[in-house]
């Protein structure tokens, strides 16, 4: 998620957004449980009923069929192989916008209903703790958006994608949708004659018949559900290698090719850099899907990231600036997408890392000084703190907001926790520390607790005081070696 290129904090034209729970937004065909049904969630702090307990996902198969209208509901269904972590008579999966029309478990029909945003599955024998299960949900998935929600399905101009960060994937396919539950994925899209379907992971596959095609991808590396990407649409993959021989895809709109694709010879040499600061690319794949539409944000979806076309095709900002937005963007392969959040309470972790190598990429190719950058996220750093809590702590969503959790405390705000953290620990540390959580916690999740103790390993310090401090007070603390920097004005002014 890119940040304005004048207020260092999160672009606030949409944003995710956490509604009230939606129990009409499911419309399905009940069949009546011996039990009252109820929501369940893992306690996420932020978000209470997402996830649920009682089984791990392994992995996906996701199937969809387009009609050639983005208006229309797609065809869908969603196969999911899991491991049992106690005894279930019954389950929930999160699923919120579509038609339910089937459930099997193990090949046999199941009974459903549903409960505020989960749809609760009873099998028709109780699946022991440690058996694996697999869930077969025949359904629709509707693309066009719930009343007082964003996020899922997105509409372009010429057909779908994908953005489903933080609460969204289930209004798309029944999931377990928390990050702290990865699996693999196997996308297969249909669509008519005319359009290219692309999905992250690598191509698996591709059949012609009567009009239509299907594509198949294959992930190889698990994923959380917030990080899916399907891009349906009249657009052209443009292919080119990356370092060591790195397979990098992106796709256009295909009228809009001419204008977007010398930005996107850029990505091999962004990789590149990353690379020099990190280590090798994680993942089996990256490229860019710039979409016909007007989100007012970018995502990091894992190894297709999803930009707005005008990004690049309108001139509204300078060459420095969307270049780095694009290295935002592909520092979250690293920083939330192969080391995902265990909790939402995380996330600063993601966006701080982040925007960490913005700003750095910036100073590098553009001339902006981070040290400048960072002075002026002190002086707000308290008014972010009052307004969205401290980075670690971040506040709840307010219902129908459209920014979120996707606050300046988390961006910017985060940020600055890093480059406190460099000056007290110095950069030969902190240049370990990165690189040993990127290598330590690869295709895992990790929580600022495992930060915490990491940063206290490399640099053989006790940080409990520091971290403490940084990144769950409510006032920021003086600067490592700036003694001088202070809020600002009007920060001071909003934390009264």
């Amino acid at each position: 998620m890119p940040l304005t290129p004048h207020s260092h904090g999160p672009r606030t034209r949409t944003r995710r957004t956490t509604g009230a729970l939606l129990a009409s937004a499911v419309s399905v065909c009940l069949v009546a449980a011996s039990a009252p049904v109820a929501p369940l969630g893992i306690g996420d702090r932020l978000f209470p009923y997402l996830g649920n307990p009682g089984y791990d996902v392994a992995s996906y198969d996701l199937s969809f069929t387009y009609s050639g209208s983005n208006s229309e509901p797609l065809q869908a269904v969603t196969t999911i192989d899991a491991r049992t972590t106690a005894d279930l008579d019954r389950f929930n999966l999160d699923f919120a916008h579509g038609t339910v029309r089937s459930v099997e478990v193990d090949g046999e029909p199941a009974k459903f209903g549903t409960a505020g945003e989960d749809l609760v599955i009873t099998p028709g024998a109780t699946v022991p703790d440690g058996n694996r299960m697999r869930i077969t949900v025949r359904h629709t998935s509707d693309p066009r958006p719930p009343k007082g929600r964003e996020g899922g399905w997105v509409r372009t101009a010429d057909g779908l994608a994908m953005a489903n960060q933080a609460d969204a994937a289930h209004l798309v396919f029944p999931c377990n949708d928390h990050p702290s539950d990865k699996a693999m994925y196997t996308i297969r899209i249909t669509a008519p004659e005319g359009h290219t379907a692309v999905a992250g992971g690598l191509p698996a596959g591709v059949n012609r018949a009567g009009g239509s095609t299907t594509w198949t991808y294959r992930t190889r590396h698990p994923m959380a559900t917030e990080l899916a990407q399907v891009s349906i649409g009249r657009s052209t993959v443009l292919r080119r290698t990356g370092p060591h021989g790195l397979p990098v895809r992106d796709v256009v709109p295909t009228r809009h090719r001419k204008a977007v694709e010398p930005w996107l010879e850029k990505t091999p040499g962004q990789i590149a850099w990353m690379e020099s600061k990190l280590g090798r690319y994680p993942f089996e794949t990256y490229g860019l899907l710039a979409a016909d539409v007007s989100t007012g944000f970018e995502l990091e979806t894992q190894t297709l990231s999803l930009f707005e076309r005008e990004l690049f095709t309108e001139n509204t900002h300078p060459a420095w600036y969307i270049e780095s937005i694009m290295v935002h963007e592909l520092a979250h392969q690293w920083f939330g997408d192969s080391v995902s959040p265990r909790t939402w309470s995380d996330l600063w972790l993601n966006e701080g890392y982040a925007t960490w190598y913005e700003a750095m990429y910036a100073e590098e190719r553009g001339g902006k000084k981070m040290r400048d950058r960072m002075r002026d996220a002190y002086g707000a750093s308290d008014g972010w703190r009052t307004a969205g809590g401290p980075p670690a702590a971040p506040k709840a969503p307010e219902p129908g907001s459209k920014v979120g959790i996707f606050r300046h405390n988390v961006y910017d705000g985060a940020a600055l926790v890093l480059y406190a953290l460099r000056q007290e620990i110095g950069g030969p540390a902190f240049d370990r520390l990165q690189r040993s959580w990127v290598t330590r916690h690869q295709d895992g999740t990790a929580s600022t607790q495992d930060y915490v103790r990491l940063a206290a390993e490399v640099s053989g310090r006790d940080l409990d005081d520091f971290f403490q401090a940084w990144l769950y007070g409510e006032k920021t603390p003086p600067m490592p070696g700036y003694p001088d920097w202070k809020p600002s004005a009007s920060a001071t002014a909003a934390a009264r």
